[in-house]
């Protein structure tokens, strides 16, 4: 046991050297003149102080014993220059390292928001998203810190302590010798505290980004929470996580000020012995006090810079905890990587064709299972069958949200796992079961389909998705904000919006997820006049539950289990009075489809 811990101990210490190297390595470069200035300034700190120190057996040598009043001003004058410097200093280095961290932490929120764009749905499906953008939040100043802490620690602390200790040992080596001698035991005991802290700090990480994503859930689903008086329940559970959060910073917090009472101890026992010291050799030596004097001063500033630094393990062992999270999330490789020679999608005819897919998600059982089926370029193919069957799994796979196990995804005769995933992207139009707003407007909504969209583009494509009218009835328009997700906005205004996003990008394919699943019936039946007008010349792939949605697709794939079970017509399948489509068919019945029945 005492074995596997001292293993654990060497392992995080040199985790904490190589995260230390790399975040040198990646930023020390780039900040180089800055760093250089602040160094430079610190130096200039850590030497004003030590001369107070130094001057100080002038000072009463050569002022209260002596009574030279010829140097007292020469003296005074040094005195006050070297404050001068050191405050110029000091606000010249806490500027140049600010404007340093700034510049750090939004780099890596950068380059955080860019790698996570590189990873796949996947990723994003698996991990909840409020616990994610809270460990980033949370952890992101931690690469920050390690700069900062080993900059001001090595150039201002431990330069400004060895300057002060040199001044020490010059006035009298033997007070040096009493105080060197205690600190051993200090810093092993600072090294114990710092172990412990390091497994807590990363525990609170943890517990902390669950309080604020259980809030950040809470709030996005008030409506859902009051609608089911949920307040009790959901209260009890958020509490038990804040009580564990609160316990766990209370730990830390005892671990990170046991730096306190060890350091005030030393300096306590360090100083009673020099000035027991130091007194009986001026009774009883008659030794001038001007050298101990400028000594006691000299072990007096010095604390504070030994005090940081002793601090500075536990500080720096924090710190690399929260970049060590924020690397883990950055070292993340994305699960569908480019091949090396992938080339960009070129479009024809805009077939598409799956050959033997067989997919699963994660270590599930299997959703697709050797599905065979063509999309023919320019034509619709509609995807039906109970829930559960596989359709949206199908769409998933087109865009390359996910790739399949086995088996290849065509267009146009292309594997498009061969092809850039940007280039395939650029092809596609989506609409989802489920639309998103994004914050901002009414019109950046609808321009995300494509950013280079003219207002008027933008304006006919709502018109084809009839979300024109309801449009220019909000306050401001098409510069309407649409708030949080579109919560000023209703769910068939939504999708209308979504379905806009999709027409403006014109791309020669469109796949379309339940596109019409949030309307009413009158909503519906527009929309569909406009998607039967935007369809034309497309091939669209469109998974429907509604009768009128699929009735006039070109083709028909009944799915079921994961696979493909029946094709042909509205006409061909709903004949086939034992197939699949035909019983789902009479579900709709024209007695049932007043009702908005959805089966298919």
């Amino acid at each position: 046991m005492k074995a596997e811990k001292e293993k654990k101990r060497h392992v995080d210490s040199g985790t904490v050297v190589s995260v230390l190297k790399r975040i040198i390595s990646e930023n020390g470069r780039d900040h180089i003149r800055g760093y250089a200035f602040a160094i430079g300034c610190l130096i200039a700190v850590a030497l004003s102080t030590a001369f107070t120190a130094w001057i100080m057996e002038k000072v009463v040598n050569e002022a209260f014993a002596n009574r030279r009043a010829d140097i007292v001003w020469l003296i005074c004058g040094s005195i006050l220059a070297a404050f001068v410097l050191r405050g110029f200093a000091t606000y010249g280095q806490a500027v140049a390292l600010s404007k340093i961290s700034n510049n750090i932490v939004a780099r890596y929120q950068r380059r955080l928001y860019s790698h996570m764009m590189t990873l796949s749905v996947g990723f994003f499906a698996e991990a909840r998203s409020s616990h994610l953008a809270a460990q980033v939040s949370q952890n992101i100043s931690g690469i920050r810190d390690v700069m900062n802490l080993t900059v001001t620690s090595t150039a201002r602390d431990l330069l400004t302590l060895v300057a002060l200790i040199g001044v020490m040992v010059s006035k009298d080596w033997v007070l040096s010798l009493i105080v060197f001698a205690v600190a051993p035991p200090l810093l092993y005991a600072l090294r114990y505290v710092s172990r412990r802290l390091r497994l807590a700090t990363r525990e609170s990480v943890e517990i902390n980004s669950r309080v604020l994503g259980a809030m950040q859930e809470t709030v996005q689903g008030i409506a859902v929470v009051k609608a089911f008086t949920m307040e009790q329940e959901l209260e009890n559970k958020v509490n038990k996580i804040i009580v564990t959060a609160e316990a766990r910073s209370n730990r830390i917090a005892r671990l990170s000020e046991r730096t306190s009472p060890l350091t005030e101890t030393f300096a306590g026992f360090a100083i009673s012995s020099v000035l027991a010291y130091a007194a009986f050799r001026s009774i009883y030596d008659n030794v001038p006090p001007g050298a101990f004097f400028a000594f006691v001063t000299a072990l007096l500033m010095a604390y504070d810079p030994a005090r940081r630094l002793a601090k500075l393990q536990v500080q720096m062992d924090r710190a690399v905890v929260n970049a060590q999270m924020i690397y883990a999330l950055l070292d993340l490789q994305p699960a569908q990587r480019e091949k090396p020679d992938a080339a960009d999608l070129a479009i024809t005819e805009a077939k598409v064709e799956l050959k033997d897919v067989v997919f699963s998600y994660a270590a599930g059982a299997p959703i697709l299972r050797g599905v065979n089926l063509v999309a023919e370029g320019g034509k619709t193919t509609a995807l039906v069958g109970p829930s559960g069957a596989g359709k949206s799994t199908i769409i998933n796979l087109i865009p390359r949200f996910y790739d399949p196990a086995e088996g290849q995804i065509l267009i146009d005769g292309q594997d498009i796992a061969l092809v850039t995933k940007s280039s395939l992207r650029h092809q596609l139009a989506y609409v989802s079961q489920q639309p998103y707003m994004f914050e901002g407007s009414i019109r950046d909504n609808i321009r995300y389909g494509r950013p280079d969209a003219t207002d008027a583009e933008v304006e006919d494509a709502a018109k084809l998705a009839y979300a024109h009218d309801f449009i220019i009835a909000q306050p401001q328009g098409y510069e309407t904000p649409v708030g949080e997700n579109g919560v000023t906005l209703s769910g068939g205004q939504r999708q209308r919006l979504s379905i806009a996003r999709a027409l403006v990008r014109n791309a020669p394919i469109l796949l379309l997820d339940e596109a019409t699943s949030a309307l009413d019936n009158e909503s519906e039946a527009a929309v569909q006049k406009a998607l039967d007008s935007a369809m034309r010349g497309r091939t669209v792939i469109v998974i429907a539950h509604r009768l009128s949605t699929v009735v006039n697709a070109d083709k028909i794939v009944v799915m079921q289990d994961g696979r493909v079970v029946e094709e042909g017509s509205h006409e061909e399948l709903a004949q086939r009075k034992q197939g699949l489509y035909a019983r789902l068919n009479n579900l709709q019945a024209p007695e049932h489809s007043q009702a908005g029945t959805d089966q298919l």
